[in-house]
């Protein structure tokens, strides 16, 4: 699975990293879409798409976005089960909506709440 992330959004990397530190049979790629080369690299997604909604491709090549993203990738790493939850109806609906407002304002998020534990100022 590759995972298409922020990498200039101190949440995402956070998020990113402890994601990663649970990979422990890599089976998780993470790009960082603010790379000079990544449209280059990949040309099916866009990177204004991509900082407005989370994107990953599974293995045999599927896109998937948004918080399903999450749930596939720490069920990826066998971690954080309760996430299940985000796939029943009323909770994924609640749950989606709850996301898009983080992906549109998650700078202005991270300045409120990740100040001293984000290391940004």
């Amino acid at each position: 699975m590759i995972i298409f992330y922020d990498g200039n959004c101190p949440l995402c990397v956070k998020e990113m990293d402890s994601l990663k530190r649970a990979d422990t049979h890599n089976k998780i790629i993470l790009e960082d879409i603010n790379k000079d080369d990544f449209e280059q690299r990949f040309k099916n997604i866009k990177r204004h798409d991509a900082m407005a909604f989370l994107h990953g491709q599974r293995d045999n090549g599927e896109m998937i976005y948004g918080l399903d993203v999450t749930f596939e990738a720490w069920q990826t790493v066998g971690r954080h089960s309760w996430l299940k939850l985000l796939q029943l109806p009323i909770v994924r609906f609640i749950a989606d909506l709850g996301y898009r407002l983080f992906a549109k304002y998650r700078r202005q998020i991270t300045r409120i709440f990740c100040q001293s534990s984000c290391g940004i100022k």
